[in-house]
């Protein structure tokens, strides 16, 4: 972790597709800050081992399978959380991402769906299930995990889903705190541009990320800690009083 400290003894955080990239270094990073952390993801191999990493490291942490665009399996997700440690504090809608570049012409209606699904209905469905422990708590966290490409489009823009989606999230943040910020829930997004994660790796090639890097002011892509520290500080009391506010953490390559 760096300079700045956390504590979130006590508190139970989500964090959505967290078996792999940023989501599993939040995930990390809160337990390390004092957080009792559930590590939710469909990748049941991936899950286990990120968890068992915290546990090994001293955090408390456990991981629950879950296919986040699916109600039921959702629901029984935040049921177990609830029953296990009776609260919620922090909840982190993590879980997305795309495969494929093409454009709007090449979108299989399958692969729209998927996205569509993966990146925005994945929101709802976990704010939602969500949201009566918020309200009685009258206290709580959402952070969601936009996208630059949810900002802005561009010729070369990696998924026409992902993009809409993402775009999607950005509107859903701002309806999350006008419904539940009067009762002291603070729901806020954050819109990384193209982070170095094993998945971005893979569908990008070097030049391609060497591009983008080149278009910052910083002159690199982003790392996983650059974007990390963003996702603590949402959850964190000094974030209190910002409310549906997407934030754009790109090394200058967005300026809005």
């Amino acid at each position: 972790m760096g300079k700045t400290q956390f504590d979130f003894s006590g508190q139970t955080a989500i964090v959505t597709g967290s078996a792999t990239g940023i989501a599993q270094t939040a995930a990390e990073r809160f337990a390390e800050a004092g957080a009792h952390v559930f590590l939710v993801d469909i990748n049941e191999e991936g899950g286990a081992a990120a968890a068992e990493k915290i546990r090994t490291n001293g955090g408390k942490a456990e991981f629950v399978a879950c296919n986040v665009t699916n109600s039921s399996s959702v629901e029984k997700t935040f049921s177990h959380v609830l029953t296990a440690t009776g609260r919620i504090d922090i909840l982190v809608n993590s879980a997305g991402g795309w495969t494929k570049q093409q454009s709007v012409a090449e979108t299989p209606e399958e692969e729209w769906d998927h996205i569509i699904n993966l990146n925005l209905k994945s929101v709802f469905l976990c704010s939602k299930a969500a949201t009566p422990t918020f309200l009685t708590q009258k206290s709580g966290r959402i952070i969601n995990m936009g996208s630059m490409g949810g900002l802005t489009a561009s010729k070369s823009n990696s998924s026409p889903p992902y993009g809409v989606a993402k775009a999607g999230v950005h509107q859903l943040t701002r309806l999350l705190a006008a419904d539940l910020g009067p009762s002291g829930v603070a729901v806020n997004a954050l819109a990384p541009g193209t982070t170095a994660t094993a998945r971005v790796i893979a569908a990008r090639s070097d030049e391609q990320r060497g591009q983008i890097g080149k278009s910052t002011i910083i002159g690199r892509i982003a790392e996983v800690d650059d974007i990390v520290g963003w996702i603590l500080f949402l959850a964190s009391p000094e974030a209190g009083y910002l409310m549906g506010q997407t934030i754009t953490v790109n090394g200058g390559r967005l300026m809005v």
